[in-house]
């Protein structure tokens, strides 16, 4: 630290700029969630007086169309719903809380006890839990638990954890603030320096090996009940008819990461795939230092000769644990 500027001095600095970033970040999710209420609000209002299902079915299709036109993503059915639901469950714009974010609110919806619902609403904002400490306390029935060990809020604390904090740069990669910001997801917002470093070699593989590969999409985002997934690499092969999923996992390969990749592939086996096309095929890379373990997760009721026939233009399990191996291996050799 030059000798001009003493730590007491920088330390103030650096606490002025945290708190305006802390307090940005709450206008940020607090504009979401009053804005998703007024919303929520105006639907309810349009649909009363023509409650019949056809009507509210075909007006928030033509809602979401002409809002998607005019804002970008974020503005599904199924997210016009859940604003609908969420003025149904929190009718008082005034009791709701600065401290809570969107995210939180659509986990606390789920609750169906309305005093099990203001319980977390109140712990969350005064405990300042993340939405994955609110999501742990509801999954685990802190409410009821409390209520059984006559309001001892030890079995409360005990359930969460204290996680460190959100930092700006991790509300600026939340896809629902990108959404209602109306901005970009960005494949960098996903990826360490290797990952991507990894993931654009792999891409460039697959391009050049000339077996009918065709590049879709990079860290496509999907949305599932507001849940939020990223596919590191989407390919069409015009061979064998079929789309091919990659995802890239940095750590050991787990049963979670074979599931999630399973649901990739059957979400594009019912939504994705044309009249003609062969279902599709994920690819798991596993890029550990000792090994690079390749996993293909095909539909259920596949069969060899069909896999046979997708080993004929894929690269074989060799190929890709040689390809990541020595990619990584180079990449870790040019920073020494």
């Amino acid at each position: 630290m030059d000798k001009l500027m003493d730590m007491e001095f920088y330390n103030r600095i650096r606490e002025i700029l945290a708190t305006a970033r802390t307090k940005a970040y709450s206008a940020i999710n607090f504009a979401m969630v009053e804005a998703y209420w007024e919303i929520g609000k105006s639907i309810v209002e349009k649909q009363g007086g023509n409650a019949t299902a056809e009507y509210g079915s075909r007006l928030l299709e033509e809602l979401s169309k002409q809002m998607t036109a005019d804002f970008g993503k974020g503005f599904t059915v199924a997210n016009l719903k859940n604003m609908r639901q969420f003025y149904l469950t929190f009718q008082n714009r005034y009791a709701l809380r600065s401290e809570l974010s969107w995210t939180h609110y659509r986990l606390i919806m789920r609750v169906e006890d309305e005093k099990a619902r203001q319980f977390y609403v109140d712990e969350c904002a005064k405990a300042n839990w993340s939405t994955r400490q609110l999501e742990r306390q509801i999954n685990t029935f802190s409410y009821q638990r409390l209520l059984a060990s006559h309001n001892d809020y030890s079995v409360v604390a005990d359930t969460t954890a204290r996680e460190q904090a959100k930092s700006p740069e991790d509300v600026i990669r939340d896809p629902y603030v990108l959404e209602f910001l109306g901005m970009e997801q960005s494949a960098s917002f996903y990826e360490s320096d290797l990952e991507q470093a990894l993931i654009d070699h792999l891409q460039k593989f697959l391009l050049e090996l000339g077996r009918g590969f065709s590049f879709v999409a990079r860290q496509q985002h999907i949305n599932f009940d507001g849940r939020h997934f990223h596919i590191d690499l989407v390919f069409y092969n015009y061979i064998l008819k079929c789309f091919v999923l990659v995802d890239l996992k940095t750590g050991d390969l787990t049963h979670q990461d074979i599931g999630q990749m399973q649901m990739y592939v059957n979400y594009y086996t019912r939504e994705k795939m044309n009249e003609g096309d062969n279902p599709p095929v994920g690819i798991i890379l596993c890029s550990d230092k000792s090994d690079a373990v390749v996993k293909y997760t095909l539909p259920e009721d596949n069969n060899q000769i069909f896999a046979s026939k997708y080993m004929l233009y894929i690269p074989s399990e060799e190929e890709l644990k040689r390809e990541i191996q020595a990619e990584r291996k180079a990449i870790e050799d040019s920073k020494e």
